[in-house]
């Protein structure tokens, strides 16, 4: 009788929480975001975040489709100049108008050489104003995805830029902060109201918001908890609403309590390993690098068995990937969508062939919080390229100080994960991992690696607007990186999203949480 009223009681509890919430949305992650400046970091959940604040030029409906932002209208004026006709009448979170002066400051501080996301503009010069709603951004050359680069440059308000110092931008690889790295001023759905890094997150309505409302939120709190036990608990205890992601293991525990749904759906993002390409390794100063070698590197990748990893580890929702880019993005082939295999044996001969008999020292480096598994992930490679005599000083650590040192190259084999956010398109591997790091171009490319046949595609592919050619140019690159092993494709990652039966969350496979399609009933 006890346990029933104790039950019934944690269920009133629960109705009572929904009810007084009803238009609060409370969510979790593993990790946070890294900053509120669009331009000091790369990480795509920081941008995701970002982007319930910020609107951008054109943007991604329902269907991840391009349409209208806060420009309604566009024309190609000539090969290298774009024209963009600006949405009337929308005003700043403080209340400031919107105007052509706003793009102009946003474009210039996004490629300004101390952002770290210049290379998201790669192929843009500068932005000029025509009148107060009207904007030419001028290209290098011709270029097809400048559309799929602009839903990913958030507008922020010259005024307020000015009024707090904040012109230049910060950078979470360098250390550099300013004003707009723990506030933010947009004119976005939502307004940032609090912003306490590895804390909280409170964000409300914006109710003078340009656009006709989908959602029924009046508030969202995120709170990041990287304890994925703790993580389910609080959902399941009703502190919480949502988890994006819920652990693999406690899917099945979820779906099977009353009063909480999972939604599952194949995810864009590829999670591989990346080399260090400098004369030695930091885990081994003093002697020559063994990565070089294009056999070291695939006995590395013959050393990883996918299949154990993706039965045990990732409960048999990831799907093993030979290639860099996952298959609805343009770029992808089928045919040489496939690993390397699992087979010691054949990597030890690999290893002894290139002159390293006995192993050799590296380092492997990962997250803790930023991908599913990652951790766990990380450990299971380290063990695997033991068994094969390679000797393994495995590292994982929080993304907060993990993807600064991935940036600035301090790391020998580290991990990645790659969306093509925002382009969703192989042109986003090919600019930001395959190309080295000069002229906007190899953004996320810090290991030092410099292919000149990559180079040559990615500024080739920038500027063919077949769009034939350009794929086959893509492909091109990918088959180079998949003959030299110029990394290690692990899998397609797994998406779950686990929340009360009450919250209404569509789901997307870029893995963008969008409250402004959200209602809590």
């Amino acid at each position: 009788m006890k346990r029933g009223l104790m039950a019934l009681a944690g269920a009133l509890a629960i109705l009572m929480t929904q009810s007084a919430g009803a238009q609060t949305l409370r969510w979790s992650a593993p990790g946070d975001a890294v900053s509120f400046d669009p331009n000091a970091q790369l990480d795509s959940f920081t941008q995701n975040i970002q982007l319930m604040v910020y609107d951008t030029l054109v943007r991604r409906n329902r269907k991840l489709e391009i349409e209208p932002g806060l420009a309604t209208s566009w024309q190609i004026v000539e090969p290298t100049r774009w024209r963009f006709k600006l949405r009337p009448g929308v005003k700043f979170h403080d209340g400031e108008p919107f105007t052509a002066d706003d793009i102009v400051a946003t474009v210039m501080r996004t490629i300004d050489p101390d952002s770290r996301n210049k290379g998201n503009l790669a192929t843009v010069v500068k932005a000029e104003k025509v009148d107060d709603l009207t904007v030419d951004i001028v290209l290098s050359g011709p270029y097809p995805l400048l559309l799929n680069d602009l839903t990913g440059i958030f507008v922020m308000s010259k005024s307020w830029l000015e009024k707090n110092n904040a012109m230049k931008p910060g950078n979470t690889s360098t250390g550099v902060t300013t004003f707009a790295s723990t506030h933010a001023n947009g004119t976005g759905p939502f307004k940032l109201e609090s912003y306490a890094p590895d804390s909280k997150t409170v964000m409300t309505v914006n109710e003078g918001w340009w656009d006709k409302p989908e959602h029924n939120l009046k508030r969202i709190e995120f709170r990041p908890i990287k304890s994925d036990a703790t993580r389910v608990a609080a959902l399941l205890s009703g502190e919480i609403d949502m988890i994006s992601s819920v652990p693999l293991q406690d899917v099945a525990r979820v779906t099977g309590t009353q009063g909480f749904k999972v939604v599952e759906d194949p995810s864009l993002r590829l999670i591989f390993l990346g080399f260090n390409w400098k004369p030695e390794l930091y885990a081994d100063p003093g002697k020559k690098n063994p990565l070089l070698d294009v056999k070291v590197r695939q006995a590395l990748w013959h050393a990883v068995d996918l299949d154990a990893i993706q039965k045990r580890i990732m409960r048999g929702k990831s799907r093993n990937t030979g290639t860099m880019v996952a298959p609805p993005v343009p770029g992808y082939l089928a045919d040489i969508d496939k690993p390397l295999a699992y087979d010691t044996a054949l990597s030890k001969k690999l290893l002894t062939e290139a002159g390293y008999p006995n192993g050799f020292k590296t380092g492997l480096s990962c997250t803790n919080d930023r991908y599913i598994a990652d951790e766990q992930l990380c450990l299971a490679i380290a063990g695997m390229w033991t068994k094969a005599g390679i000797q393994v000083d495995v590292k994982t650590e929080s993304k907060a100080t993990y993807f600064p040192r991935q940036d600035r190259g301090e790391l020998d084999v580290w991990m990645l994960g790659w969306a093509t956010l925002p382009q969703m398109d192989g042109f986003s591997v090919l600019s930001g991992i395959f190309a080295s790091r000069k002229d906007g171009y190899g953004g996320s490319n810090a290991g030092g690696m410099a292919i000149p046949a990559l180079d040559d595609l990615a500024r080739k592919t920038a500027v063919e607007l077949d769009e034939g050619k350009r794929r086959a140019m893509m492909g091109e690159a990918f088959k180079i990186a998949k003959d030299q092993a110029l990394f290690i494709p692990l899998h397609q990652q797994p998406l779950a999203w686990a929340m009360r039966s009450n919250v209404d969350m569509p789901q997307f496979p870029d893995e963008y949480v969008r409250p402004w399609f959200a209602k809590v009933n």
